[in-house]
């Protein structure tokens, strides 16, 4: 009972960001909702090695959905980048990249200078779960591997406004 109304906690918490969300779009195929849990799946390395989603839980994660050919994509990787930096350890935070050729991606992270990992769905496999029928998408998924909120569209993520709604969010201790 506890662990049901933390989860309802955290969602209600989680509502906070939708001041940030733009209008809600029809699902994707496969997509999972808001409060379930996402699919175990491999992806493929885009500037490291290949990982398995499963290997970032045990901490919050922020999953950032993009595309090369996508301005607002490139135009929040800086705040992304420095939210990365602010919150340290405490929150992970990816990005996953839905072209079809690497070669742009790569392309795409050099101008972007971002020191967090990225992966490339060339399969679309990430973007029918998460729900990314347009992007940029950025996804909070708690520790336990739980969907917590889906924003789509570009934010300043490092703002006060969206940094309080995050910590809320995972329930991180206010610095």
């Amino acid at each position: 009972m506890q662990h049901t109304q933390s989860i309802r906690q955290r969602l209600v918490q989680a509502a906070a960001l939708l001041m940030l969300a733009g209008p809600v779009l029809g699902e994707t195929p496969g997509e999972v909702a808001e409060g379930t849990l996402v699919r175990d799946v491999a992806m493929r390395g885009l500037s490291g090695e290949a990982r398995r989603l499963s290997e970032f839980r045990g901490k919050p994660v922020i999953v950032n959905v993009w595309a090369s050919y996508c301005g607002p994509c490139l135009a929040e990787m800086g705040s992304l980048e420095r939210l990365s930096k602010r919150l340290g350890d405490q929150v992970r935070i990816i990005g996953v990249s839905i072209d079809d050729y690497p070669e742009r991606a790569k392309a795409f992270l050099e101008k972007a200078g971002t020191s967090f990992p990225h992966f490339i769905d060339e399969k679309l496999t990430i973007e029918n779960m998460l729900g990314a029928n347009r992007i940029p998408l950025t996804v909070l998924i708690d520790a336990d591997g739980r969907v917590l909120h889906k924003v789509y569209g570009a934010r300043e993520w490092d703002g006060e406004p969206a940094y309080r709604a995050i910590t809320k969010a995972f329930s991180l201790p206010d610095s």
